[in-house]
């Protein structure tokens, strides 16, 4: 599980003084490239390599509104890797209280410059064994 702190903007909020919906998607995005960086896989080095990793699908749960300053944790694990396509989950709380504020998940595959998908296992290998390692722990953690 990987963490990452967002907070609030006042831009983001909109006249009703709350965080626009749009605004998890940015989050989860955030969120989603500090995880690879992390793993030492940011998206600029990807796109060295001419690799990007667009976006499949996405799903979005709103649990309780976010307002301007709330500092949002984020907490990122990968749910399920096939070497081509990786399934990210989404948990954000409002850190100070803990309240959960939103859930979400999105699809991603790797893809080179002319759209053909890319086998991590053979461009990457050590990238591969880091993204199978994720999502194994995530499973063994799971009751």
């Amino acid at each position: 599980m990987h963490t990452y702190i967002h907070s609030v903007k006042y831009y983001e909020t909109d006249k009703m003084g709350i965080t626009h919906h749009s605004n998890y998607v940015r989050w989860m995005e955030e969120a989603r490239t500090d995880f690879l960086k992390n793993a030492g896989y940011g998206i600029r080095r990807l796109e060295k390599e001419g690799v990007t990793s667009p976006v499949v699908s996405l799903e979005c749960q709103y649990k309780h509104p976010t307002t301007f300053d709330d500092d949002v944790r984020i907490e990122v694990a990968l749910e399920q890797y096939t070497g081509v396509k990786l399934v990210i989950i989404y948990k954000m709380t409002n850190a100070e209280t803990g309240e959960l504020v939103f859930t979400g998940r999105s699809s991603h595959c790797f893809i080179d410059s002319k759209g053909i998908p890319v086998a991590l296992r053979k461009k990457f290998p050590e990238f591969d064994a880091i993204l199978r390692k994720e999502a194994e722990d995530y499973k063994s953690a799971r009751p």
